[in-house]
């Protein structure tokens, strides 16, 4: 991983304000008052996170329950690369701005603003994944674009993550089917009253307008391009800023966003097969012929992976698959007995049947992506992703921008933003799972090399690479062996 710097060091990173230094952190937070509020400005010798200080440590706010705010945490979840994927080559100097959205009453949603010294004139917004903090795109996103001179803003989608409950909490989620950890239960700040997932959206462009105006309060004048990164949910984010907010955004990269739609497939169509079959599956004996194994897998899912007896499907079966179905569940379907008194609730929802028995296809309608992008969008996706499997999300989206774009006039075609599909073979959900199936692939390089052909495309014209397979050990290419769709999810060995 990333070098670290002990605590001493930390603060000696964090310089005194001098005069002009003091000046420019006092009037980023005098241009964004009336936006933020509690907001905070340091001047740093290093926005990297080389330095300790720029991501605060886990549980840091104070009044806050265990696992609320667990940003050194957040940063490692979903991508955990090791340091030569994004190599951190001299210290980025400038100021971080933190603080809360003054327009949220439940005062979680909060903003982060980095500004390095050496500005290109550009700004990069990113989505956040999951329920996680502002802080969950450090690896994979901060520390690649401000050693180029970006700017870097990021946004919590306006929750906290969450706290340990009981069972008798009515949005309590156990944290996992399988003992012992199914004794233990989670609540989750974002199926709160008033915290409906349809703010995604809106705390992403208030974080691109915040952004911009803390920019040009900073440099003196407002950034020539910004552009939205993000993975998973923070993807979705992205997809929805394409769609929404062309007045804001020069283009996206989502990386595996989560595809959002009110007819299937969906979260809720896709996990509950998952959740259902996983322990006839084990009971088999992880047999690939098994009809559990074959009911996983007409559920979209990707291959399983062994390496002896630690099967990937069990990983998500046990990490993601119920925990993520209860959580959208308690949203979207709140009426529903998520445990049923036979314990198998959640295995047994019937997402069509639910449409005539709750408002939930309402609930799904409500934010979902529409796939009419005015911005150009890279899409980059793994095929072996067993949380958001690839035909029924970023395929998915695909179709949705295509249907979209086949409506237009012929003369308007042409002038549709590109949208393109970069299908990494072998890539996962979740980075760190290489680390325990060493054929998988890792995606943030992928991620990373699509934004700067989206940068090369907005600000160049330079042609966007077709949509492709990047097969496993290659990379994205401007003449690809296998164009379109992969056609296996996985190359072994």
């Amino acid at each position: 991983m990333f070098a670290r710097i002990g605590c001493s060091a930390a603060l000696a990173l964090l310089v005194p304000l001098s005069a002009s230094a003091s000046s420019r952190c006092d009037a980023v937070l005098a241009a964004l008052a009336s936006k933020l509020v509690d907001a905070t400005c340091v001047e740093s010798t290093d926005l990297t996170t080389n330095n300790p200080a720029t991501t605060p440590l886990n549980d840091s706010i104070p009044g806050l329950p265990l696992n609320a705010f667990i940003p050194q945490t957040d940063r490692l979840v979903l991508v955990n690369p090791p340091a030569d994927v994004t190599p951190i080559t001299a210290p980025v100097p400038g100021i971080q701005i933190q603080g809360w959205f003054a327009s949220d009453p439940a005062h979680e949603g909060r903003f982060l603003l980095r500004l390095p010294n050496a500005w290109n004139g550009r700004l990069v917004v990113a989505g956040t994944p999951a329920q996680r903090s502002e802080f969950a795109s450090d690896f994979a996103w901060s520390d690649y674009v401000i050693q180029k001179g970006y700017a870097y803003a990021s946004q919590n989608k306006g929750v906290y993550n969450f706290y340990l409950t009981t069972s008798a909490d009515p949005l309590g989620c156990r944290l996992a089917p399988t003992p012992p950890f199914n004794s233990f239960y989670v609540h989750f700040y974002d199926d709160e009253t008033g915290k409906p997932f349809t703010q995604w959206a809106q705390y992403m462009l208030d974080a691109a307008k915040f952004a911009q105006t803390g920019v040009a309060t900073m440099y003196g004048s407002p950034p020539r391009f910004t552009y939205a990164v993000g993975t998973s949910n923070g993807g979705y984010q992205v997809r929805r800023a394409v769609e929404l907010a062309p007045q804001l955004f020069d283009g996206g990269v989502d990386w595996e966003g989560t595809y959002v739609d009110d007819s299937p497939p969906n979260l809720l169509t896709d996990l509950p097969p998952g959740v259902l079959n996983e322990p006839d599956y084990v009971a088999s004996g992880f047999n690939p012929a098994s009809t559990a194994a074959r009911n996983i897998g007409l559920a979209g899912y990707p291959p399983d992976l062994l390496n002896g007896s630690d099967s990937m499907w069990v990983r998500y079966y046990t990490s993601y698959w119920e925990l993520t179905a209860c959580q959208w569940q308690k949203r979207l379907d709140p009426t529903y007995n998520t445990y049923g008194t036979d314990g198998t609730g959640l295995a047994t929802y019937n997402y069509t049947a639910r449409l005539s028995a709750s408002d939930v296809g309402a609930q799904f309608a409500a934010f979902a992506t529409t796939g009419l992008i005015f911005k150009p969008l890279i899409t980059v996706a793994g095929t072996m992703d067993a949380l958001l499997p690839i035909d029924h999300h970023a395929r998915a989206y695909q179709r949705a921008v295509a249907a979209n774009q086949a409506l237009l006039p012929p003369l308007l075609s042409k002038l549709a933003p590109p949208y393109r599909l970069y299908e990494v073979q072998n890539g996962n959900h979740i980075e760190s799972y290489k680390s325990f199936y060493p054929s998988l692939e890792y995606l943030l390089p992928h991620a990373q090399h699509a934004f700067d052909l989206l940068v090369a495309y907005v600000e160049h014209h330079t042609p966007l690479p077709p949509n492709q397979c990047v097969p496993r050990g290659g990379a994205i290419a401007t003449a690809p062996a296998q164009p379109g769709h992969c056609t296996s999810l996985f190359v072994g060995p």
